[in-house]
């Protein structure tokens, strides 16, 4: 039942991200999720970076474009830096 309740979290918190958070955050999740299981503690730090990177990519990639949020909290779409 715990880990229900920490999915349902997880799932909710990412419904207010923008497409590009949610694609790194995923592939931080998932790199952490493996590199922890493959090497322990260590394994999960480094592989939650190498798992961002890797989301951060695949957004780029997908179609060039990306949103992002401006000051006042409005999305936007423009070009990936």
């Amino acid at each position: 039942m715990r880990k229900m309740i920490i999915a349902v979290a997880a799932v909710v918190a990412l419904t207010g991200c923008t497409t590009t958070e949610r694609d790194v955050s995923v592939g931080t999740a998932a790199g952490a999720i493996i590199g922890g299981i493959a090497g322990g503690g260590k394994g999960a730090l480094i592989g939650a970076g190498a798992g961002a990177l890797g989301g951060l990519l695949v957004r780029n990639l997908r179609n060039g474009y990306c949103q992002y949020r401006d000051r006042h909290g409005r999305l936007y779409t423009a070009r990936c830096r």
